[in-house]
């Protein structure tokens, strides 16, 4: 894609975020104050207060929003992560412009409950931490500018207070149960809204196109916004292509109604269609005039025909796409859920530059601006509600789940990329309810199902890994983990072949393994020899347990990227030769955090992920880029591997990740000779040398990739260590880097002849007193201060804060080791 054609797009999203809600809207970010506790009421927010007082208890910290108030507990080694309430308050300057104009909260997703005040007047609140809720504050604000203390106490502002609380609650969904943090927070984006006496409350533009691309027809459907109760209204409804030329307009006078009413139906001959490679969106504005004033929506469409064949692939526009996926949740190193939008639009770019064209949304509606990234880079979606794990609550549960499926579907109506709704996820799990009853799981997903198709009938339902009802979605995708939680990654298609025979239509999401970011093996696949064979590749009761149950490569694997390049680099190979698949979603594309896995080499991480949980790619995500993209690139395996180990004179093999039809290896300026690229030829689809290398000193290794007339390089440089070591007796801590008051402190581990153990995993922790700051609690291999080693080492960074400091670092049975800084 050109660097202008890519220009284009981000501008479009700008603008359709800009003006989805009309002209006068502002993100509410700064000047907050947060408490991580509950008050007495709402009164302690708000009551006239000097500093030092009795009253100034509790004390307010200063946050941004987004806020996640598990922004750093989540993955903290010592504590369970805060489940409880907390409450935000701030000031507001209210100018509606609209004479007899409402002034709104836009809350784009806070967690869990919320409750929202406007002085002591409760205005409004929200059941669910993931969808989208509007509260109007008008009369409210209008009450409280009357009062005294508006004027005095808040000299002309209005207090703003909210309680968040992500409590546990067998009543809710998601279950905590579930493999992921269920935070607390304003953890998306607040926006205070101010609209005309009448407005939109939502616009659905339903654009569907025949199987040929030739018919295309645009129905526009709208809810108002009305309060007090305008009988009529003129519209306006212009039509935009890809190139924001007009195309289509309608303009009438309406009687506005309550609930959705249809505006107008467009004809389009020949629309520009919507696809991976050609995202190509269409814009629909809407004007509502009533009176004076005019507010204007403005939302994106794209014309796609989407097909799951029975018993076969996915056709998008008549023609086979396999679905190439990942998955995703909201979590990032530092923050948790409160990603911002610049962090979200670097994620989705690294996903789409690894060549992804789908995603399954796990598991939970997701940001607006995902949503809006996957319409302007053309990847797929599979977006669900939570309903995950712990079995079936009660009415009060139930209608939750209904209510949020609801939402979901309503408020991302609009968007092309959304191919599947999701009803559930592994909902085969119990423990939450004294009751498992599958006939009443049975039931009330046959409810969801068809609550999904009444609200929308163009696209599918899907559930994961609930075998019991397999049979009541469109879509089935059931659990196969070939090669980590169960048998071998060789017997991945014979398995996936089986289950496919099994389902009307399929398609397999969460596939992988974990990998310790850091870690390689010199022999990565030793633990498939104690793996039996031929048991299926479903995961079970138990399995992501690191003790006891029989032999997997989850429990007796080293964790290493070495092992996770293999078993992707198979998986993909594989699905190249199997036409009926539609397609499956890796799991996931980044590392995060989960309260059940304490025992992980960082602990209370998922390490799934191709990148971890900062951005930084691992080794298996140029594994993904050499088969799925095609701008040409090439990767040697190792760059975080600084020593390499065996015998002296042995042969040792590299592997070069690339897409290109051929390349050269040198080792120290000797050429290896040149090797065809060949999919089926495992591993690196034949892009791999069996070299000899120096050990007297650092070896430089490199490739020229060759594509056409186009050259890509990589290069390397190892040390090779032909040393044997014993058991790890030493700690020797030492200073790598420091720049711009950032220091980088490194742990090796050494036998007691002073020989690295490279193999060593022992648990280590760090800690540090003085001036400094460590940069922990962050759920990667290089921000967490307790963390297993990888190849006899271990990384932290730190803020030297201009001063003194001494980094100790502790590991069992070995003396500390300290070192001042």
């Amino acid at each position: 894609m050109t660097h202008r054609r890519l220009l284009l797009l981000w501008l479009g999203l700008v603008l359709s975020i800009s003006t989805a809600f009309g002209q006068q809207r502002t993100r509410l970010n700064d000047d907050w104050e947060f408490v991580r506790q509950d008050l007495g009421g709402v009164w302690e927010a708000v009551r006239p207060v000097v500093a030092g007082n009795p009253e100034s208890v509790p004390l307010w910290q200063k946050v941004t929003l987004p806020h996640c108030f598990n922004a750093r507990d989540a993955v903290d080694p010592d504590v369970n992560y805060y489940q409880g309430p907390g409450w935000y308050r701030t000031q507001l300057t209210v100018q509606n412009p609209y004479a007899n104009g409402r002034t709104l909260l836009h809350f784009e997703g806070a967690g869990q409950k919320t409750e929202v005040y406007i002085y002591t007047t409760k205005v409004g609140r929200h059941v669910g931490g993931y969808d989208e809720w509007t509260v109007d504050i008008t009369q409210a604000v209008a009450d409280f500018q009357k009062t005294e203390a508006y004027k005095t106490q808040f000299k002309g502002k209005i207090p703003l207070s909210i309680r968040s609380d992500n409590s546990r609650d067998l009543e809710m969904i998601p279950s905590d149960l579930s493999d992921f943090n269920v935070y607390g927070g304003i953890y998306r984006y607040l926006n205070l809204v101010y609209v005309p006496t009448l407005s939109l409350e939502r616009i659905a533009a339903k654009a569907e196109v025949d199987k040929a691309g030739k018919q295309g027809q645009l129905t526009i459907k709208a809810t108002f916004f009305n309060p007090n109760q305008l009988a009529k209204a003129e519209i306006n409804v212009r039509i935009l292509d890809p190139r924001g030329k007009q195309v289509e307009r309608y303009q009438a006078g309406v009687a506005v109604k309550a609930g959705k009413q249809e505006l107008h139906a467009f004809r389009v001959k020949n629309p520009q269609l919507w696809s991976p490679d050609k995202p190509n969106l269409y814009t629909v504005q809407v004007t509502v005039k009533a009176g004076s004033d005019a507010y204007v929506q403005t939302e994106k469409v794209g014309f796609r025909h989407i097909e799951f064949v029975e018993k076969g692939p996915f056709l998008l526009n008549g023609k086979r796409l396999l679905l190439r996926g990942t998955h995703r949740h909201e979590d990032h190193a530092g923050v948790a859920a409160a990603m911002t939008e610049p962090m979200i639009r670097q994620e989705m770019r690294m996903m789409k530059e690894m060549g992804v064209n789908f995603i399954r949304l796990g598991h939970y509606q997701q940001s607006r601006i995902v949503l809006q990234l996957c319409d302007s880079l053309g990847i797929t979606v599979w977006e669900e509600i939570p309903w995950c794990r712990g079995g079936l609550g009660g009415e009060v549960y139930q209608s939750q789940a209904k209510r949020m499926l609801t939402n979901m579907i309503e408020q991302h109506y609009n968007h092309p990329a959304v191919i599947i709704w999701g009803l559930g996820n592994e909902n085969d799990w119990p423990g939450d309810f004294p009751e498992f009853d599958k006939e009443k799981i049975r039931t009330f997903m046959k409810e969801l199902n068809a609550l999904s198709h009444q609200l929308d009938a163009s696209r599918y339902t899907a559930i994961r890994r609930c075998d019991f009802c397999k049979d009541i979605p469109d879509v089935y995708s059931p659990s196969i983990w070939a090669g980590w939680y169960r048998g071998i990654y060789t017997e991945y298609k014979e398995v996936t072949e089986k289950e496919f025979q099994g389902v009307k239509r399929f398609l397999h999401v969460e596939w992988g393994g974990d990998s310790h970011a850091g870690r390689h093996s010199e022999n990565p696949d030793n633990a498939l020899a104690k793996i039996s064979r031929g048991q299926g590749a479903d995961e079970r009761s138990g399995d992501a347990s690191l003790f006891g149950g029989s032999a997997r490569v989850s429990k007796d694997g080293d964790w290493s990227e070495s092992y996770l390049c293999n078993l992707v680099d198979w998986h993909l190979k594989e699905q190249e030769t199997m036409p009926w698949l539609s397609g499956t979603a890796y799991w996931p594309f980044k590392d995060f955090s989960t309260p059940v896995r304490p025992d992980n080499p960082i602990p209370y991480m998922n390490q799934k992920g191709v990148i971890e949980r900062d951005f930084t790619k691992k080794e298996a995500y140029y594994v993904f880029q050499s088969y799925w993209t095609t701008t040409p690139m090439a990767h040697i395996y190792g760059h975080s591997w600084p020593v390499r180990w065996g015998e002296a004179g042995e042969q040792k093999m590299v592997k070069v990740y690339s897409n290109c039809e051929q390349a050269e290896l040198f080792v120290n300026g000797k050429s290896y000779g040149v090797k065809k690229r060949n999919s089926q030829d495992f591993p690196a689809a034949g892009l791999r040398w069996l070299v000899t290398f120096d050990n007297a000193g650092e070896n430089t290794i490199k490739v020229v990739a060759r594509q056409g007339k186009t050259v890509v390089q990589d290069e390397i440089r190892q040390r090779y260590q032909t040393a044997k070591w014993s058991k790890p007796a030493k700690l020797i801590l030492e200073k790598t880097a420091e720049q711009n008051g950032l220091a980088t402190v490194q742990v090796k581990l050494l036998d007691a002849h002073g020989v690295q153990c490279l193999d060593a995993v022992n648990w280590v922790s760090f800690s540090l007193s003085g001036d400094g700051q460590l940069l922990d609690d962050l759920g990667t291999s290089s921000g967490s201060r307790k963390v297993q080693v990888y190849n006899g080492r271990a990384v932290i960074r730190m803020k030297t804060n201009g001063g003194k400091s001494v980094v100790g670092v502790q590991s069992e049975g070995m003396a500390t080791a300290l070192l001042p800084l």
